[in-house]
């Protein structure tokens, strides 16, 4: 059943619980294809449907921020699950992960990439017309950044929140390596960790 709520003016339909994020990360991240993905900000509700997710399990792989233990910037990573983990990289970029698992345990899914439903023309434009797939794309266009690192996904008054969408069936799903991780070695770099809902 549609769960619609109205917080500080904002329009939410069906947020996902903080008990859909303390999963195992595998799961999380295959079931977030298909969720859509929402920003509220300066009164107007930008929105996504998640078509690409990673996930990064704990400090024994080698693929994720915590490998080499907690530190002041993967600290988020640590804390409850439902919450965003925002992160700078390459100088220029920010990315989105939702953090997962239980409190204490470093786990998140890369957010990687969205289909725009809402807002599209701002989205767009943020984009100079060009399209959202790529986790820098994605926070680009939806204004994300160090701000809203440690905003609680499941709270809409954060501004930055998840709700459940359509389920996608599995023969529409492909899996594969994660995207980038160069240097890292097997068998963290081959593991089939990428989740993406297949192109029509």
């Amino acid at each position: 059943m549609e769960k619609r709520d109205r917080v500080n003016g904002m329009i939410v339909v069906n947020s996902l619980p903080r008990e859909f994020y303390a999963r195992p990360t595998l799961t999380v991240a295959r079931e977030l294809l298909g969720a859509r993905l929402v920003r509220w900000q300066d009164g107007l509700r930008l929105a996504g449907i998640i078509t690409e997710t990673e996930a990064y399990v704990g400090e024994s792989d080698l693929g994720c921020h915590a490998r080499s233990g907690r530190t002041a910037r993967n600290a988020v990573m640590y804390g409850p699950p439902g919450h965003a983990y925002v992160y700078f990289t390459y100088g220029m970029h920010w990315m989105l992960n939702a953090v997962t698992e239980a409190q204490g345990f470093p786990a998140a899914v890369l957010l990687r990439a969205i289909q725009p439903v809402e807002g599209v023309e701002l989205l767009l434009e943020r984009r100079n017309g060009r399209d959202t797939r790529g986790p820098a794309k994605l926070a680009q266009a939806l204004g994300i950044d160090r701000a809203l690192n440690g905003a609680d996904l499941c709270d809409p008054g954060s501004g930055l929140w998840i709700e459940a969408g359509d389920p996608v069936p599995e023969p529409e799903v492909i899996t594969g390596p994660r995207v980038g991780l160069y240097t890292v070695p097997e068998p963290w770099k081959a593991l089939p960790w990428n989740f993406q809902i297949r192109r029509r």
